[in-house]
């Protein structure tokens, strides 16, 4: 016993000398180059990207946070800010900034602003020469204040006065509750903010008023949030005191087992929870509780596989360091941490655990779940595979830039339930003028292979057979719009949809073309 603590003393000596040796080692570098460098230095920036590359190379998810970057931050924890509360939209720096779309219920909103209004100035300073991002702080700001706009309306010709009273906006985290058909009830939370659990509690209470017999809680490209929520939300199904996760990390305080401290709300009502390779963090902690207690059947597909846990310390001159401090473990035991981050790869790339280093855990009723991979479904039910071009078309701002212009031209549309595009030969048109990449996915890898074959110098002898097969998968633009209409026209009703009746009214549009939403409500559990 003797030998292992004076083994264990030697191993701490080592690590603080370690340490004490690279922080004097830093501090000497600095000295010398604000002393010795040829031109002026910028210690701020160079320090802020020594901070920056030290913790990249432990996990993603491992940062610092400085005083001016704050608010930022407390935004994406809460899901909250302080401004107007309206999608901005500026493509010209040099131009107007035009307003995509209000939040129901907000500020903007209030004030009677609309889609495709356009924001001439701010506090009377022009919006031409600002970036969007410029645009977007500007108009942010401590709740309370007021921000004065001068508008050009989109149905009106003379510029107008509008004064804003900003407001605390939170984003919602349950974007949407409704009634799929007679029996099942749909809940989708996009995050795990404070108090979603209560919310989660009470949109339960109104299904079920209006007849859900099944409850489908959707956690597709949720990355997570407060764990504390994710234990309530597991809580409103399982008995009390029921062991959600436990978190293990280095020292005694990372050590923590968390159990359901509340009543049950039911402990019967059937449950399909659906996930995807989006789904991380506290979504992953959700779906494998409620997976090892047989409490839900879970579909989709394989979820992202985060089992860190992260906690905030405060750090000298009001910063804070965001430091993953443990792992959790679902309650067979699984954790579900997918990426080995303390094994880079020679070039600093990190792996995913391969299937054969994974262990296999049981569930409640004794079914086998794996770790180190994520929460694989109960029901593997795969999503719509879209085209390159669909692709394309929407990160490109090709359908948001045509949906704009289809507010312009249509003062008003159905309700929801009721709209249906029927105009696609007016958006071939609209799309057909505008630059973006339309080749389909074959014909990108062929580019690809045409140019390895360049650098191979083996293009001239090849080049009838090339040529024989560029020609055969060449396809004007029109024709590959027409070809995938059936694919588009949903993301196009979703983009017009939310310009009228904001964004729930996306939701059902998206529910409505859901088709791995569908397959995964014919399983029967």
């Amino acid at each position: 016993m003797a030998a292992l603590a004076v083994s264990v003393t030697a191993a701490a000596q080592s690590k603080n000398f370690t340490l004490g040796k690279w922080v004097e080692v830093h501090n000497a570098i600095l000295k010398e180059l604000n002393r010795s460098y040829v031109d002026s230095l910028e210690v701020g920036r160079i320090q802020r990207e020594a901070v920056d590359a030290m913790l990249e190379a432990l996990d993603p998810y491992t940062i610092y946070v400085p005083e001016e970057e704050q608010e930022d931050f407390r935004m994406m924890m809460s899901n909250t800010y302080g401004g107007i509360g309206a999608i901005i939209y500026k493509p010209d720096v040099n131009g107007n900034v035009i307003i995509n779309e209000p939040y129901a219920n907000s500020p903007a909103a209030k004030a009677g602003l609309h889609c495709g209004d356009e924001i001439e100035a701010i506090d009377g300073e022009s919006t031409h020469g600002l970036t969007s991002q410029q645009s977007s702080e500007k108009m942010r700001g401590k709740p309370g204040t007021t921000v004065v706009f001068r508008v050009k309306k989109l149905r009106q010709a003379e510029p107008v006065e509008v004064r804003i009273v900003r407001e605390r906006i939170q984003l919602p985290s349950i974007s949407y509750v409704g009634m799929l058909n007679d029996q099942d009830g749909y809940l989708l939370l996009d995050k795990f903010t404070e108090g979603v659990s209560q919310g989660i509690r009470e949109a339960i209470g109104t299904l079920k008023k209006q007849g859900m017999k099944r409850l489908v809680l959707d956690l597709r490209g949720n990355g997570g949030g407060l764990l504390n929520e994710a234990v309530d939300i597991v809580g409103l199904f399982v008995p009390k005191g029921s062991v959600v996760v436990t978190a293990k990390g280095k020292s005694a305080g990372s050590n923590t087992t968390y159990k359901t401290t509340s009543e049950p709300l039911d402990t019967q009502l059937p449950i399909l929870v659906l996930v995807d390779g989006g789904s991380a963090s506290a979504s992953e902690i959700v779906s494998g509780a409620l997976q090892d207690y047989d409490r839900a059947t879970i579909a989709g597909t394989r979820t992202y596989g985060k089992g860190l846990v992260q906690s905030i310390r405060p750090l000298p001159y009001n910063g804070q360091l965001k430091i993953t401090t443990a792992k959790y473990y679902t309650p067979s035991g699984r954790c579900v941490q997918a990426i080995d981050y303390s094994h880079r790869n020679e070039d600093g790339s990190v792996g995913h655990i391969p299937d054969s280093l994974t262990h296999s855990f049981t569930t409640a009723h004794g079914r086998t779940v794996r770790d180190g991979g994520g929460i694989t479904p109960d029901v593997e039910v795969k999503a719509h595979k879209y085209s390159r071009l669909t692709y394309s078309l929407v990160y490109s701002g090709i359908v948001e830039q045509y949906a704009l212009s289809y507010v312009r031209a249509h003062e008003s549309i159905p309700a929801v339930e009721d709209f249906h595009f029927t105009d696609y030969e007016d958006f071939i048109a609209f799309a057909s003028d505008k630059t973006f990449d339309y080749r389909s996915s074959a014909r990108a890898y062929f580019d690809e292979m045409k140019k390895n074959l360049e650098e191979d110098g083996l293009t001239e002898a090849m080049g009838a057979e090339l040529d024989a097969l560029q020609k055969s998968l060449e396809m004007d633009k029109e024709t590959f719009l027409r070809l995938k209409k059936d694919e588009i026209i949903p993301f196009i009703e979703e983009e017009i949809v939310v310009r009228y009746y904001f964004q729930e009214a996306g939701i059902k549009v998206r529910l409505r073309y859901d088709e791995q939403l569908h397959k995964a409500l014919s399983v029967q559990i």
